[in-house]
């Protein structure tokens, strides 16, 4: 086997499309895409973030929404990444986006994205976000026996390598059953 070296680079795939919902001061919805994060425990969700007009507004308000990109979203998803919410006002508007309330924290869902974990801000503290997850919501719409359904949901991961997003494939297996077979 011959491998091709990369260098120190942060090339983790699949990377989950994470869509940050928050409010400004004066209760605006604002929206960024963030692909560098991952669930650090049970209730705890750790992302990396610069400085951001959304890192303003997550020290003002100490909440945040995070939701899973979609297929169906994907056009809006990707600007809500390369807009500034600092240059544009109407960024949330223009994504297409509409907002509700989360009833738990002080931060809006975003009713075309179906899957929400509603957050408070535990830490922001060189570029690290660190959110408690607070309740994940789900649509209705992508339910199949109380549970998300993947194939309903369609989220999409970010393939770093390539710059792309990437379809959610198959089932490939059962966790914490498919490996009992070599014990």
């Amino acid at each position: 086997m011959s491998r091709v070296n990369f260098g120190a680079k942060p090339l983790m795939y699949p990377q989950p499309v994470l869509i940050i919902g928050t409010y400004d001061e004066n209760g605006n919805p604002n929206v960024m895409n963030a692909a560098w994060g991952i669930t650090t425990d049970y209730k705890e969700i750790t992302i990396s973030l610069g400085e951001h007009k959304t890192t303003d507004n997550l020290k003002k308000t100490g909440a945040f929404t995070l939701s899973f990109g979609t297929e169906d979203q994907l056009v809006a998803c990707d600007y809500v990444g390369i807009e500034s919410g600092r240059k544009a006002s109407d960024k949330f508007e223009k994504s297409g986006f509409h907002a509700t309330k989360s009833s738990l924290v002080n931060a809006p869902l975003i009713d075309e994205l179906p899957v929400a974990m509603e957050c408070r801000v535990k830490s922001f503290e060189n570029g690290i976000l660190i959110g408690e997850i607070v309740n994940v919501s789900a649509d209705e719409s992508v339910i199949t026996n109380g549970k998300v359904d993947l194939k309903k949901l369609r989220p999409i991961s970010f393939d770093p390598f390539n710059n792309a997003y990437m379809k959610t494939g198959d089932k490939a297996g059962d966790a914490f059953h498919d490996g009992m077979k070599l014990k």
